[in-house]
């Protein structure tokens, strides 16, 4: 053997060294696929059940949106309804309003000078009463004065 087979010999089993060393991820790796490649369908597996879970539920929600529709629907008819009583309601208020303003207006002259009559009426009456009393003073105090003169 001469110096090139030696060489060749010590490379092939370099190289032989390698492929073990390379071989043992390698599996490893091989390992770590085939459980990713598992996990995958175990997760494929679970998935369609959750699915038709998920459409069941908007299902159901789509047709409680629709039910909520028609409810609002109706409360919005009934809305309507009520601004119109509210309109009449504020037409009816105004009238009223503009009644009790001219009827105050009619009542109020009247009023006022029946109120005045009434007042000097009284001021009339009291100035007589005070005027008799003030009368039959000056009367009586006459009287005293005269008896006491004599």
């Amino acid at each position: 053997m001469d110096a090139g087979e030696i060489a060749g010999l010590i490379a092939a089993g370099a190289f032989l060294m390698l492929v073990i060393v390379l071989a043992v991820p390698l599996l490893k790796l091989g390992r770590t696929v085939d459980a990713a490649t598992r996990a995958i369908n175990d997760v494929t597996d679970r998935t369609g059940p959750l699915l038709t879970d998920v459409n069941e539920t908007v299902r159901g929600v789509n047709t409680a949106l629709g039910q909520v529709q028609v409810s609002l629907d109706g409360v919005n008819v009934q809305l309507a309804k009520v601004d119109t009583i509210t309109e009449h309601a504020a037409h009816v208020t105004a009238n009223v309003a503009n009644l009790s303003t001219v009827v105050a207006a009619a009542a109020a002259n009247p009023l006022v000078k029946v109120a005045s009559f009434g007042y000097g009426l009284r001021k009339t009456v009291q100035a007589r009463r005070n005027a008799d009393e003030a009368r039959e003073i000056r009367e009586t105090m006459k009287q005293r004065r005269k008896a006491a003169r004599r």
